[in-house]
């Protein structure tokens, strides 16, 4: 299931990524 490990690989960074942009520029949302 190398395909679906990257896309939970894929889906993670994305939400660390939205998490770090939410609190650094909390104005945008």
């Amino acid at each position: 299931m190398i395909v679906f490990e990257i896309a939970a690989a894929a889906l993670a960074v994305a939400a660390v990524v939205y998490l770090v942009v939410a609190l650094v520029a909390p104005e945008r949302f």
